[in-house]
């Protein structure tokens, strides 16, 4: 998802991120796309995420990561004798746009990583691409099951996979939240039913009682007949599987008709809209996540400041992983550069050399892919929100 939404950085988010998409190259595929042969010393590392639309604030925050990674290396890649570039494209949130994208960035001879996507339901059908054309994949943000157990090499990410967050989550609903039964809501897409589901196999096996199973359509504005079921059931607690968008349509509407119970879900509830949207009744949702707390270290503090002076707006929450997730996917095209004899490598040795990060320290996370794409060391972390920022709990089983 997606996706794992952040305030990650809790006091960080404040400013929405402006949408920008740039036009894609439709060089023709062939050999060049495929070995590398192209002429010229262009390394284009591309981006997808949501541009435009209602999650346009999350997605350019991870295309202003990826570029400040970018502008970060290119005096070494200079010294290499290329031309590195950012190549940001707007999924749109959309499955069939993101694999229209994928198809125009296989066809782009200069294309060898791309850093994406904010969906997991646009990661998945994506990947199937990416897959074919040998184009690495690095994710800052997805954390469907499904991404990485269809073992394509081409794919990999930083961040905790839903069967991670949510024993964690749940774990911590009971415990922390008291909560002994539970109403769980998803959206329906590959994300949000997925994180539901795997809560839902882990609030069973704490013996926590399940009062209710239903999806709902994102994009609409009325959620009354979910908000019925909540005034009449009185769950303690409500786990919402989705976006921010929704959680917080549903939060101001439960709220307006009484209801007392708490909201917790997963990453995709992280967002600074969440206060635009939910007004009063953002406050005291809680959320898993896996963006730590990047301003408790002083190097995440530096980075912040450096990333305003550079965009002149906040971090989005998956700014911070963007930002280590290409600087992952350049370390593997400069890997490949040097074994190459100094030439321009082909994209099966980036993506083999990707694949094959082993203790990488990025500015915020360790990264080491497993033989699935999965990153050994993701972790799982605890918001909620307050009166005017998400505020950080701690990390999960803490």
């Amino acid at each position: 998802m997606k996706k794992n939404a952040r305030l990650l950085l809790a006091s960080l988010l404040v400013g929405s991120l402006v949408a920008g998409c740039s036009s894609g190259s439709s060089a023709p595929a062939g050999n060049g796309a495929q070995n590398g042969s192209s002429g010229g010393n262009v390394i284009k590392i591309a981006t997808q995420s949501p541009l435009s639309g209602a999650q346009s604030l999350e997605g350019d925050g991870i295309k202003l990561g990826a570029q400040l990674a970018v502008q970060d290396r290119a005096e070494d890649f200079k010294k290499l004798g290329f031309d590195v570039q950012l190549f940001p494209q707007d999924d749109q949130a959309d499955p069939k746009i993101g694999v229209s994208n994928a198809e125009m960035l296989i066809s782009d001879q200069d294309v060898f990583a791309v850093i994406g996507h904010y969906n997991t339901g646009v990661a998945i059908p994506s990947s199937v691409k990416y897959e074919e054309g040998k184009l690495a994949m690095v994710s800052p943000a997805n954390t469907g099951v499904d991404l990485t157990e269809a073992g394509k090499k081409s794919v990999n990410r930083l961040v905790a996979r839903n069967d991670q967050i949510a024993p964690a989550a749940a774990k911590y609903a009971k415990d922390k939240m008291g909560a002994t039964n539970v109403f769980l809501v998803h959206d329906k897409t590959a994300y949000g039913q997925g994180l539901t589901d795997e809560v839902r196999k882990a609030f069973k096996e704490l013996g926590v009682t399940e009062l209710g199973y239903e999806g709902v359509t994102a994009g609409e504005k009325d959620y009354t007949s979910i908000v019925n079921q909540l005034i009449g059931l009185k769950p303690e607690l409500v786990f919402f599987g989705g976006m921010y968008a929704e959680m917080g349509i549903i939060a101001k509407q439960a709220r307006e008709k009484g209801f007392t119970g708490k909201f917790m879900g997963g990453e995709g509830l992280e967002s600074t809209d969440m206060y635009k949207i939910a007004g009063p009744a953002a406050e005291g949702i809680v959320y898993a996540t896996v963006v730590s707390d990047i301003r408790s270290e002083e190097e995440g503090k530096k980075w912040v400041e450096k990333f305003k002076t550079a965009f002149n707006k906040e971090p989005g929450a998956f700014s911070p992983f963007a930002y280590d997730a290409t600087l992952v996917a350049l370390n593997g095209v400069e890997k490949a550069i040097k074994d190459n004899g100094g030439k321009k490598p082909t994209r099966e040795q980036v993506e083999n050399a990707i694949r094959a990060t082993t203790d990488f320290n990025g500015l915020f996370t360790k990264v080491t892919f497993d033989e699935k794409g999965d990153n050994k060391h993701s972790q799982v972390y605890i918001y909620q929100y307050g009166k005017e920022k998400a505020e950080f709990i701690g990390k999960a089983g803490e």
